[in-house]
């Protein structure tokens, strides 16, 4: 067997999600099905502090919006950022987050 194919394929969203054009801003992330609450939609950020605020974001980071009545949070967990949904997503919901709870957005 070829040994790429043994290896794990690395996608940069869950398949439940998808990137499209927002009304709250540009490009957000979208639920394809219903996300249950308390899911674990991946890591948003990764602790570096030769980037802004300290973290690089990854894909994921760099398309949910935020909303003063989210619909996921940004947990810290070690070296990491991830984002775990607050209640249930329905399909063609946008993933949002309330970025005034977190640590790297630079307060004014």
């Amino acid at each position: 067997m070829n040994d790429f194919k043994k290896l794990k394929q690395f996608k940069p969203i869950p398949d439940y999600l998808t990137i499209k054009k927002s009304d709250i801003h540009g490009l957000g992330l979208f639920a394809t099905e219903e996300i249950k609450e308390g899911v674990e939609l991946g890591i948003s950020h990764v602790k570096d502090d030769r980037f802004l605020h300290g973290y690089i974001r990854t894909s994921l980071g760099g398309f949910f919006n935020h909303s003063t009545t989210p619909n996921c949070e940004a947990v810290y967990e070690n070296d990491f950022i991830k984002i775990r949904t607050l209640s249930i997503v329905n399909f063609g919901d946008e993933i949002t987050v309330d970025y005034a709870l977190h640590k790297w957005v630079q307060q004014k």
